[in-house]
């Protein structure tokens, strides 16, 4: 009893987004104390479920969030469609039309998915998100797009875990990463959050109005400055070329005496000696000595953890 209950909580906040405990409550005939006992439970098990106290609260479920793949079986699919459409045939329910377009969507969509920003198509997550990364996309351009607020449930670098209302003016890529350049109503100032960070985000049901914008004033270098860059030559394998033009551009990669080789100029940023190990001794640094010694000394302490 209790698992069907929840499952049928879990359907009904996907359908409707936001539900007072009070109607949980009345809709399943369980007491008030249960229908927060069985969020909290679904919290535990990765349901991105908020709650919201007082006379405009409720409980609210994230808008980035879908039934994870495999959740139903194929059976169990067939089962529950067939039941929502008895349901239907005796009473009309906006809910039960929703949660039955809803399952025959899932059950199309239990693969990889594609996120559509415009006429881009992005499949920007790791391949373990199970289709996460997606759906946070869908919702950070509708926001931008639209002009609507969110509230993100957001981990930063350092795994500081907190709640944010944003206002979503832009969509940045860069160096392959997705970022979203928002005003931070918590902060009162603009930030950058990386999408890939956000655990969850829901619509507030606000808007707001966009004001003007300098690019110079996202905190992202797009362009950097010559005392910035590091020349650097690199030795190329012949079964790592087509990886390493797709870093640095076809351009940038040279034959020369049995071998290829590249001459760049690189920000030295932290990041470069670990995109160098990256590539699994297919990458030697012939220059500067500096970074070829950093990158040797990073590969000798991996070396002796793994002993």
């Amino acid at each position: 009893m209790k698992y069907q209950v929840m499952i049928k909580m879990l359907l009904l906040l996907t359908s409707r987004r936001k539900v007072t405990a009070r109607e949980i409550a009345e809709r399943f005939e369980i007491s008030v104390r249960s229908v927060y006992r069985y969020v909290e439970e679904l919290n535990v098990a990765g349901v991105p479920i908020d709650v919201v106290r007082g006379r405009y609260g409720g409980i609210f479920i994230a808008d980035t969030f879908k039934l994870p793949s495999g959740f139903f079986t194929r059976g169990e699919y067939a089962a529950v469609e067939n039941a929502l459409t008895a349901m239907l045939s005796t009473m009309s329910d906006e809910d039960l039309i929703s949660a039955l377009e809803k399952l025959k969507r899932q059950q199309k969509a239990d693969r990889r998915e594609l996120s559509v920003c415009g006429n881009i198509i992005v499949d920007g997550g790791a391949w373990a998100d199970l289709g996460k990364f997606p759906q946070k996309m869908k919702v950070c351009e509708q926001a931008v797009k639209d002009s609507l607020c969110l509230e993100i449930d957001y981990i930063s670098r350092d795994g500081e875990h907190s709640k944010r209302v944003i206002d979503p003016y832009v969509l940045i890529l860069k160096q392959n990463v997705w970022y979203v350049y928002a005003f931070c109503h918590t902060r009162q100032d603009f930030r950058t959050f990386k999408i890939g960070r956000i655990k969850g985000a829901r619509f507030t049901g606000r808007g707001f109005t966009k004001e003007e914008i300098d690019r110079r004033d996202i905190p992202l270098n797009f362009e950097y400055t010559s005392e910035q860059l590091v020349p650097v030559t690199l030795e190329i394998a012949a079964n790592a070329v087509a990886d390493v033009e797709e870093w640095l551009g076809v351009d940038n990669i040279e034959p020369r005496g049995n071998g290829l080789v590249a001459n760049v100029s690189l920000p030295d940023d932290g990041m470069l000696v670990d995109k160098i190990l990256g590539y699994g001794g297919k990458v030697k640094v012939v220059a500067p000595a500096d970074l070829k010694k950093r990158v040797r000394e990073t590969a000798l302490a991996i070396a002796a953890g793994n002993a």
